[in-house]
């Protein structure tokens, strides 16, 4: 959920995003780890792990005599992984590592998951190359990416506010976001992966009320941050205002899309 340039939080964001991320990740994480068929004792690793939402997902699967490593360049998001992992689980090894450089040895791992990050690898075959390093023979691969922009009406009016009051490059960032899982189907074999396959997910998402929710996610991802940093918090609270203004006023559930691609090692 985060990696490079692409996804970077600063300050108190990655403990908003912990908060206000999760009500959207929460069905596609499930979907997920269900789609990497781990079982009792695996070892798993959640690449580009953010506060950890798959990690956590993925240890309840593996158990106690499993093992479960999160990796991300963000520091600031893995202290948050670490502060909230519970330890129920067996013990979450959160270790800050860029995608395409990761400290783990050959064959590793039996699952890699990667929820909302590989999108946003700076280079997605060596990204890939390393998976392909880190996980064993036969061992599967998982991820999800942000698919089909127009059937998420609260992403189409967040794209819509970041573009009024953020900055170009930012709101091109976020667009090439949901335009990634031809990409990704295309490294995977690149990068010597088996079967490589895709299948749209369409959950509906009852969010917080939107009069708080809505500013409070706005400022807990990237192109919020960027709207704060160029234009100030007030410019934030008038793109919150635009996307509430955008959406239907009578609910607050909402349709989210993501492609779930998954491939054999």
């Amino acid at each position: 959920m985060a990696d490079a340039t692409g996804f970077h939080l600063k300050g108190s964001a990655p403990e908003r995003y912990e908060h206000y991320v999760a009500p959207i990740m929460a069905p596609f994480v499930t979907a997920l780890v269900d789609a990497a068929d781990l079982y009792p004792g695996a070892t798993v690793l959640d690449l580009a792990c953010g506060t950890g939402f798959a990690a956590r997902a993925a240890a309840a699967q593996a158990g106690p005599t499993g093992r479960v490593a999160g990796a991300d360049a963000n520091e600031a998001m893995l202290k948050v992984a670490v502060d909230r992992h519970p330890r129920l689980y067996p013990d979450i090894e959160f270790t800050p590592a860029h995608a395409d450089d990761l400290p783990y040895p050959d064959a590793a791992f039996d699952a890699v998951l990667c929820q909302q990050g590989a999108q946003f690898f700076p280079d997605l075959d060596a990204a890939l190359r390393e998976t392909a390093r880190v996980l064993r023979p036969g061992g599967r691969f998982a991820a999800t990416v942000w698919s089909n922009l127009e059937a998420s009406p609260y992403f189409v009016a967040q794209l819509a506010a970041v573009e009024q009051y953020g900055d170009p490059e930012t709101a091109a960032v976020f667009r090439a976001a949901f335009h990634s899982a031809d990409r990704l189907i295309v490294a995977l074999d690149r990068a010597g992966f088996r079967q490589p396959t895709r299948r749209d997910l369409t959950f509906p998402v009852t969010l917080p009320p939107l009069q708080d929710y809505v500013r409070g996610h706005l400022s807990a991802i990237p192109w919020g941050q960027t709207i704060t940093d160029t234009a100030g918090e007030e410019a934030l609270t008038r793109a919150a205002d635009a996307i509430r203004a955008a959406l239907p006023a009578d609910t607050n559930t909402f349709p989210f899309t993501a492609t779930l691609v998954t491939a054999h090692r």
